[in-house]
């Protein structure tokens, strides 16, 4: 698989009740990650992705865009909590060692209901 495919793999897992699993095929040793909300360890990500699961079990997720550079993938996607709201707009960068991930990052804004933009966020 690709990294591409590792990344997209993983956070549909993580976003579908399977974080475990996620987290046993693709996390590597040594996993940090840098959400505020939560500490640092993969454990306690896992568990929280876990959680989010089972307090939103109609939870959407669709990925819009990935890019690779490197040792770094970064994947545009739309969350939804439910499937009528409009949900937010998130970045996950992934930081791979060779086909394990490492390092994970994820930025959100969240989808206005009357957005000024034309463009849309996706």
């Amino acid at each position: 698989m690709t990294k591409k495919e590792i990344a997209q793999d993983f956070l549909k897992l993580a976003a579908n009740g399977h974080s475990h699993e996620a987290f046993r095929l693709y996390v590597g040793d040594k996993f940090k990650h840098h959400n505020a909300y939560f500490k640092g360890d993969a454990d306690t990500l896992m568990l929280a992705m876990e959680e989010s699961t089972r307090t939103n079990p109609n939870k959407v997720f669709k990925i819009h865009h990935i890019l690779e550079d490197g040792n770094l993938v970064a994947v545009h996607s739309h969350l939804k909590q439910t499937p009528v709201e409009p949900g937010f707009a998130v970045v996950h960068i992934l930081k791979f060692k060779a086909d394990k991930i490492v390092e994970f990052w994820d930025l959100g804004q969240p989808v206005p209901k009357e957005p000024i933009n034309e463009n849309g966020m996706f």
